[in-house]
């Protein structure tokens, strides 16, 4: 058994016996210069579809029905695989009675032969259900029991356009295609009693096709700061858009978004699992997804922004102007940087540079500052979390970094081991000068240029012991200083990283 719905001019939800869910919804679209015109906007969880209704004329040559159009009992036996095997469409909130839309072959309502499309069910095992709405006659279908005796009457009127869909659908023996694929309905006289020769059939024709795997959706217009009021895009990796999507209200624009970012996150999830099977533990994707980086014009900051694939991959940090589709994709990445060497700050909406929210750092050694956006605060967390956990498991991994310094003039090298904490090496007598756990630092200071104080806690007198160092990479050291501190309170304390996830 299937449950659909109609449509409606805000997001409803059809459930289909193979748990495939679809959203339907009229909007307006445009291509941003043109008055927008109405089209239906059909999401699944792979496909985003934008319809257009057509019409055609009635099909007479259609299968014979039942002579007359009196009260009828039928008794059909559920079967343990396909259940009653059959469809059904209306309900009271359509005004419309509950209507046999398709009847699967060689399954159960079918093996009766007494069943018929276009049947108004009227009681359930001796349950009037002429007054339910459709959700609640699905249930009742459902929980009546291995043997239903069905009380039916046959619409003649409504059996042409419920023809005409399976028709167009094509026949399935298994059914499991859904009556709704091509959205058919009747156009007539609102009591639903008039002759099939005057019925005009009419569908809904796909214009648009986007596919959700590694799409993503923006309220901005394309490379700018500004946002659309009440309306968004959604590009697919095959090039196709939707255009301008508009919608009637602030609360149907948030429903849409939240409805195909949640698909798109999911597919994005899927495809994480799938290419992390073939790379070894150390190597994983901890986050992959849209950005957009802010990009310098003529001087002035932040006014152009292109689309940028970020992920978080073993150790490494990675932008791609496109998504990588194979595992060799991986390979052929033109910006990478280590994690552990690297910042992410999230910007306060007090520091944000223009109209952009959701705006994040990363601040790499050796290299510019770069400033993206997301387009939810959500988004905004999943990367922070992932970035926490991406830093540890790199530390972890790496175990220990050392940089080369300079201590009371002399030239030495400044581990950060994972085990012992901070341990500086002279390098002539070949011996550790000092050495001190991560949890003995209690804070530090530096010029921006080169030098930086260390200062530890004793741990039997409980004084501060500051220690002056050299270093000509010293924003790299103070990143991996970072890096190696977060992830041991992360160790200590797994809650740490916990309360970073959204």
């Amino acid at each position: 058994m299937r449950i659909t719905g109609r449509t409606m001019s805000t997001p409803i939800l059809e459930e289909v016996d193979n748990n495939v869910k679809v959203r339907c919804g009229m909007v307006k679209v445009s291509d941003g210069k043109t008055r927008p015109t109405p089209m239906r906007l059909q999401l699944s969880m792979e496909i985003l579809k934008l319809q257009k209704e057509e019409s055609t004329p009635p099909n007479h040559n259609v299968r014979p029905t039942p002579s007359d159009s009196r009260v009828r009992i039928v008794g059909v036996t559920r079967q343990k695989v396909g259940g009653l095997g059959l469809s059904i469409k209306g309900g009271a909130e359509h005004k419309l009675p509950i209507l046999i839309s398709r009847i699967f072959k060689e399954q159960a309502a079918d093996q009766t032969g007494q069943l018929f499309v276009g049947d108004a069910i009227i009681k359930v095992n001796g349950e009037l259900i002429t007054h339910c709405q459709h959700d609640e006659a699905v249930n009742i279908l459902r929980n009546a029991g291995d043997i239903v005796m069905l009380t039916v009457k046959h619409y003649r009127a409504a059996t042409p356009f419920l023809q005409k869909a399976n028709q167009e659908e094509g026949e399935l023996d298994n059914g499991c295609m859904s009556e709704e694929n091509d959205g058919w309905k009747c156009n007539g006289s609102s009591d639903h009693s008039l002759d099939s020769r005057t019925t005009t059939l009419t569908r809904w024709v796909d214009i648009i096709t986007v596919p959700l795997m590694m799409a993503y959706v923006t309220r901005y217009i394309f490379g700018t700061d500004k946002l659309r009021p009440n309306a968004f895009e959604v590009r697919g990796l095959n090039g196709s858009s939707t255009g301008v999507v508009h919608c009637d209200d602030a609360a149907i624009l948030s429903q849409w978004l939240k409805y195909i970012t949640d698909n798109i996150m999911g597919l994005t999830h899927l495809q994480m699992k799938l290419y992390n099977r073939n790379f070894p533990a150390a190597e994983r994707i901890e986050y992959m997804g849209w950005v957009n980086e802010g990009i310098l014009n003529n001087n002035q900051p932040w006014q152009n922004y292109r689309p940028r694939f970020l992920t978080l991959k073993g150790t490494d940090v990675m932008l791609f102007d496109s998504p990588p589709l194979n595992v060799g994709d991986w390979k052929e990445c033109g910006l990478v940087f280590k994690v552990y060497q690297s910042m992410l700050r999230v910007i306060k909406d007090s520091e944000n540079v223009d109209e952009r929210q959701h705006c994040f750092l990363i601040q790499t050694s050796g290299q510019e500052s770069r400033y993206f956006s997301v387009e939810t605060r959500q988004e905004l967390l999943r990367i922070e979390s992932s970035w926490h956990n991406s830093v540890c498991a790199a530390v972890i991994k790496l175990g220990s970094k050392s940089f080369n310094v300079s201590f009371g003039g002399k030239l030495a090298g400044l581990t950060l081991d994972w085990n012992m904490g901070f341990a500086l090496f002279d390098n002539i007598s070949r011996q550790f000068l000092w050495q001190y756990k991560f949890s003995q630092l209690r804070g530090s200071s530096d010029d921006g240029k080169s030098k930086l104080k260390l200062h530890f806690q004793d741990v039997e007198t409980k004084s501060i012991e500051t220690k002056e160092l050299e270093c000509s990479n010293l924003q790299a050291l103070l990143f991996c200083m970072h890096a190696f501190l977060t992830a041991k309170v992360a160790s200590v304390d797994p809650a740490f990283l916990s309360s970073r996830t959204p």
